[in-house]
This record gives C-alpha cells, structure tokens and sequence, in this order.
C-alpha cells in the first residue's frame, strides 16, 4: 500500500520540504530558551548530585518548584526531551521489568555545571540570552532600514547608547556581562596555557588591553612569575579589582593609548570593533611595543573564519562562527574575520608579518609582529 507521500509531486514535495526548512529556523529559538531554562531551573546540577540516572519523579521531586508538582510532570518530561534531542542530555534503561527510565549527564551538559570553575558555560550562556543582549535583535531590520540610525549598532538603537556605555550605567549588567567573559577567558586560558604557552616565554612584560577583571592576566602572572602583567581597561570594568606581585591593573582607553610593555594581549577584542577602529587600536599596539627584533609583539586571540574548503565538512562550527559574526554586527558593530582579512588590518596598521595557531576550535591565537 502506498503512502500519501509516494502520490504527491516532485514540486509539492519540494515546497512541503521548504515549508519544513522555514518552520525549523523560525523555531530555532526553542532550542536557546530551554536550555536556559534548565540552567536556570539547576537541571544539570541536580543530575550530577543525584550520582546516577535521574528517573523523570525524581527529577521533578528535586526541582526548585514551589507548589503542585505533579501539575508539571508532564512539562519537564517535554523540555527534557528536547534538550535529549539536543545532546544534552541523554535517558537510558534503569529496571528493564518495570521499563523505568532515567537522565544522564553528557560530555556537553557537564560544562553546564557550577561546580566546573574552569570550564562552565553557564556565564556566557546567561549574558548572552539575557533580554538586555536578545531585544536588539528586533531592532536589525529598522537600524538596516534607517542606514545605521546615526546609532552604531541595533544595540544602541534599542537601548539608546552602545554596549560599553550601557554597561557602565547599568550595574547588573555589567555584572553579568564581566562574568561572562570571565568564564570563557578561563577555559581558553588553560588551553592557550597547556599548548601554546610559547606565546608568553621570553617577554619581560605584557599588557592585557580589555581585560576585564583580569582573569586571563591572572593565570598568566601565576604560571610566569617573571612576567610583568597588566591589566588594561575602562574604569568602571575593574574597579576594586586587586593586584598582585607581578600583576597590577590601569585604567585608560585603548583608542588614547596603551601601556608601553614587550607584549600586548588583545582577547575577544578586534572582532567587537570595525575596520578602521581595529587599525587604530593596533596602531596604538604597535606605538607600545619594541620592535619585532628586541621582542614585541601583539598576541591576539579571536575567531579566524573557516577557509571554503572546510565550511562543508564542518558545517556546524562554520554556522557558529556565522552566528557569532551576527552577533558583532548586532550588539557591538564588529565582525568576525577570515584569514585575508585578518592580514589586511594588520599591513594597513603597519605590522610586518604574522603567524597564525588554530589551538582553540572556533578561535585561533594570532602572533603579529611590527
């Protein structure tokens, strides 16, 4: 017997099938919301302390629910099954006879647990899908449409002022956004650390332009006590921020000037900023910076977009990277980079040569030389 789908059409399958392709982008989404909600609901944690599968009762019994729990049953068993078919999580047999099942951590889910200080996800992941970050989405086509809005960004077309100055007004924010990037300079430090400390030998002293509350300098001034280490940035990012020995922090504008050292450190910055703000603040690298012979250099880390060869066969990374690149438009008026381009900004600041080490997944470490 025949299914209805083996009499339709060729054209009809193919507009079914667009259909389908347009209702999944639409709902992509879900996908960010309900793993937020189980960040905020402590799923992963609960899981990991239960010491084995976690059966669906149990789970809804541990939950920070306040009344009712029955009347939710149902709706975590449809948001675990998402976040299931997200890889998140995964539901294996725990009494054949009886059929019980029970939730399992993953290799994923176990950089969504707070007790990962070095590789938890979960700062990042609450800065960028807080509503402060999400809503200017909904401001791209009308900032497109009025050719930029005399406003740099979506972002400051929806909260009336740019990234930066937004987070210097609003505390909370401000908070939650440091704490971000704080948690994802600590897992790309201990990798930068463990495999391309190289980076780091042989310089007297470095400065880390844009460095938050310093958590990357940190590390770095712990594992090389010889280095001088600074920390470089607006005022508001590292008040009461504390030195150390061989760590001290200054506050300043890259865009003014940069602290003289044998090495600059620019982490996640580039990639905030156009072309032309880009060349001014490696310009400003460079005005700080020996020449290449008596040691200077700028090491960046950021993204290096994939070469055409490779997008296909790593689809999901490259669509990543992709998104990231939307994101910089959108919330900051920057850009991710191919390599090329990455080569462009550097000769048109005045730098000699580079030298490029992809160690990081969808980030590389950059070594520019003057």
């Amino acid at each position: 017997m025949a299914l209805p789908n083996d009499n339709i059409g060729d054209k009809t399958r193919e507009v079914l099938a667009a259909q389908a392709h347009i209702w999944y982008h639409t709902f992509s989404f879900i996908n960010s919301m309900s793993l937020k909600c189980a960040i905020q609901l402590g799923i992963p944690d609960i899981i990991h302390s239960h010491g084995r599968a976690m059966t669906l009762s149990d789970l809804v019994n541990a939950l920070p629910i306040n009344n009712n729990k029955a009347k939710h049953h149902d709706c975590i068993y449809r948001l675990m099954r998402i976040l299931i078919h997200a890889g998140f999580f995964i539901k294996i047999k725990i009494n054949e006879e009886q059929e019980e099942e029970g939730y399992l951590l993953t290799p994923i889910s176990r950089l969504l647990l707070k007790d990962e200080p070095n590789l938890s996800m979960i700062p990042i992941l609450q800065a960028m899908l807080d509503p402060i970050m999400t809503n200017p989405w909904h401001s791209l086509s009308q900032w497109i449409q009025n050719g930029g809005d005399d406003q740099p960004s979506p972002f400051a077309t929806t909260h009336g002022k740019p990234i930066y100055e937004y987070a210097g007004d609003d505390a909370r924010f401000n908070c939650l956004f440091n704490e971000g990037l704080a948690s994802d300079a600590r897992s790309v430090t201990s990798v930068v650390i463990e495999h391309c400390k190289g980076v780091f030998e042989g310089s007297k002293s470095l400065v880390d332009v844009g460095g938050g509350t310093g958590t990357m300098a940190k590390a770095i001034s712990n594992e090389f006590p010889e280095l001088e280490c600074s920390v470089f940035d607006l005022p508001h990012v590292i008040k009461g921020s504390e030195g150390s020995k061989n760590l001290r922090y200054i506050e300043g504008d890259m865009f003014n000037s940069i602290p003289s050292a044998n090495a600059i450190l620019l982490k996640m910055i580039l990639h905030n900023w156009g072309d032309k703000d880009c060349i001014k603040i490696l310009k400003k690298c460079k005005e700080a910076i020996p020449s290449k012979e008596n040691g200077g250099k700028v090491i960046i880390i950021d993204g290096v977009l994939m070469e055409h060869n490779l997008q296909k066969r790593d689809h999901k990374s490259y669509e990543t990277q992709l998104f990231i690149d939307m994101l910089m438009m959108v919330s900051f008026s920057g850009k991710e980079r191919s390599q090329q381009e990455w080569a462009k900004l550097f000769s048109n600041a005045g730098f000699s040569d580079y030298k490029i080490f992809p160690i990081l997944g969808l980030r590389s470490v950059i070594e520019v030389y003057p």
